[in-house]
């Protein structure tokens, strides 16, 4: 495989429980808020785990956006670098997609050519339970702090990004799930159980 000449800001999670959002969150605002260099790749990784081992050996640098249970305060962010990173999104899992993002970084290792620069960019959740919830306050405030950690560590990489006077169409998001649709169009809890239909869970406890 050639060397790496592209650079990767990629977010992982599950847009569709509350906070897990986090990471792609972070690249759709970053692709509409940054204009991009042609050797910067923003990606929404989501859910797809081992898919992703390509991306790993084919980017270097590689900035990675996710919440991840640091087991610090709600809303905190944590910048983790290169070999520290797998053992923080192992430690405690919290959903399939962080058990792949440590086996797709192990995997990248194994086949050779992984990223030598990797970033990660983690935010402690407020709330995950919540299927087809969004982002909690606290956690949704993070995301400029998140995007200016990124920027940065890209400039030290040699990376410019320019912040657009007026943001832009996010291009990275599936059409019908960005942010400001997502909120206006998804039923209340009250409309919608997110957590589990009560007659199912009752029906369940009775046998």
């Amino acid at each position: 495989m050639s060397a790496p000449t592209q650079a990767l800001a990629l977010g992982v999670g599950n847009l569709l429980w509350a906070d897990e959002g986090f990471g792609v969150r972070c690249v759709e605002a970053l692709a509409a808020e940054y204009e991009a260099p042609e050797n910067l790749t923003i990606a929404d990784g989501g859910t797809q785990g081992l898919y992703l081992v390509d991306l790993l050996r084919e980017h270097d640098p590689v900035v990675i956006f996710d919440a991840v249970d640091f087991g610090d305060a709600p809303g905190t962010l944590r910048v983790v670098e290169n070999d520290d990173i797998p053992a923080f999104v192992a430690g405690k899992k919290m959903s399939l997609h962080q058990a792949g993002l440590q086996d797709v970084i192990a995997c990248a290792k194994l086949l050779g050519d992984c990223a030598q620069n990797m970033l990660l960019v983690g935010v402690q959740p407020v709330e995950l339970e919540d299927y087809g919830g969004s982002l909690r306050p606290a956690v949704r405030d993070r995301i400029p702090d998140a995007l200016a950690v990124a920027v940065e560590y890209f400039e030290s990489q040699g990376l410019m990004l320019r912040k657009r006077s007026t943001p832009v169409a996010s291009s990275v998001i599936t059409p019908g799930l960005d942010l400001e649709r997502y909120e206006a169009h998804r039923p209340d809890a009250q409309q919608a159980c997110r957590i589990g239909d009560a007659r199912v869970l009752n029906r369940t406890a009775r046998t």
